[in-house]
């Protein structure tokens, strides 16, 4: 099947299986690798892209379903909120190994489009889905609270 999809602004056409993952047709076909393997079955959020500005996780996807959307990537992610958690991620040292950073990234930066001063209960729910390994929970609560004042002054 023939699936047509604008990938980071730019449309792309892949021939694949309409069951397969999103995930894979972005690191396999397109050789986008910043969207990472976790579990599988949407668990750990490792796997996060926007589908139409959504959160939305990759690895239960079926490519046939994002036929005609957009989809964004870590590689894509773009604008003032993205940019705060960059630099909020860079001042609090907030990755460990890394592994899951894409996924948190893109979930902490939806979360500030849509709630520009979060609390930490808002925090915690908001990326309570998205599993680090290395438990730098802490400092990723720090850096959301920080991109986001950081929108705000």
């Amino acid at each position: 099947m023939s699936v047509t999809l604008t990938v980071n602004n730019e449309e792309r056409t892949v021939d694949a299986d309409p069951d397969t993952p999103l995930l894979w047709v972005l690191r396999d076909e397109l050789r986008l690798t910043g969207t990472k393997f976790g579990c599988g079955v949407a668990q750990c959020g490792a796997c996060t892209v926007y589908v139409n500005g959504q959160p939305r996780r990759s690895c239960v996807t079926p490519v046939s379903s994002v036929n005609g959307m957009d989809v964004t990537t870590i590689e894509g992610l773009a604008g003032p909120e993205a940019d705060a958690v960059r630099a909020a991620w860079a001042e609090y040292d907030t990755p460990q190994c890394g592994y899951c950073q894409s996924g948190q990234i893109m979930t902490a930066a939806a979360l500030l489009q849509r709630t520009p001063r979060p609390t930490d209960e808002d925090i915690d729910n908001a990326l309570a889905g998205n599993i680090c390994r290395c438990a730098t929970y802490v400092r990723i609560r720090q850096a959301v609270k920080a991109a986001g004042e950081k929108l705000e002054g």
